[in-house]
């Protein structure tokens, strides 16, 4: 038993002293990031949503394309303001004939981008908020509440790159307020929706 004990012992340490330091771009994130004017990295941003099939299961798909603007302090985040848009045209599925059937859907010919526009944000944590705000979908403007979590700021790995900062965030709307129930496989799905949103802004 104590030759046993004695040889995983060598081995942990073994193990810990070639281990890979780790990685710069897993360093630690910091809350306390700079007030500034962020704009919306769209490479690393996109709105997934969800819609339950035949209440069998859960249905995804991602608009990809994503710009938009925050004025953000940290110190007053109940006086930052974001204006995002949403480019209607790039969606993607696991169906590819439901991508080209959901731009007729959306009709997105005549409303090839939605936005959102906040109007109210609260703390309610250490990184945590809510941020209300219109949603403008198919010509249609409705009331949207989101749940957001600040996933703070760092400088980037990679040289000449700007300072960027972090956000997740959850919500649902339904359909049937932006008139979106016109299609044949309606009442297949459910109406409510969820979002999930992941972003990353650079500072400007």
């Amino acid at each position: 038993m104590r030759n046993r004990l004695l040889t995983l012992l060598v081995f942990s340490l073994s193990a810990a002293a070639t281990a890979p330091a780790a990685s710069p771009a897993l360093a630690q994130t910091s809350l306390n990031v700079p007030a500034a004017n962020y704009a919306v990295y769209s490479n690393h941003t996109q709105v997934i949503f969800g819609i339950r099939h035949l209440g069998l299961s859960t249905f995804y798909g991602t608009f990809g394309h994503i710009t938009g603007s925050l004025q953000f302090d940290p110190a007053q985040p109940e006086k930052s303001a974001l204006n995002v848009q949403i480019d209607m045209n790039d969606i993607v599925t696991p169906v590819e004939e439901l991508n080209t059937g959901l731009k007729s859907f959306f009709q997105t010919a005549k409303y090839p981008t939605a936005t959102f526009v906040s109007t109210k944000i609260v703390k309610t944590g250490a990184d945590t908020g809510t941020v209300d705000g219109n949603l403008t979908l198919a010509g249609v403007t409705k009331p949207v509440s989101l749940n957001v979590t600040f996933n703070g700021g760092r400088d980037v790995p990679i040289p000449l790159q700007p300072y960027r900062i972090g956000f997740d965030a959850r919500g649902t709307i339904k359909r049937s307020d932006f008139g979106l129930t016109r299609v044949i496989w309606s009442g297949f799905v459910s109406d409510e929706v969820n979002l999930m949103i992941n972003c990353e802004m650079e500072k400007k």
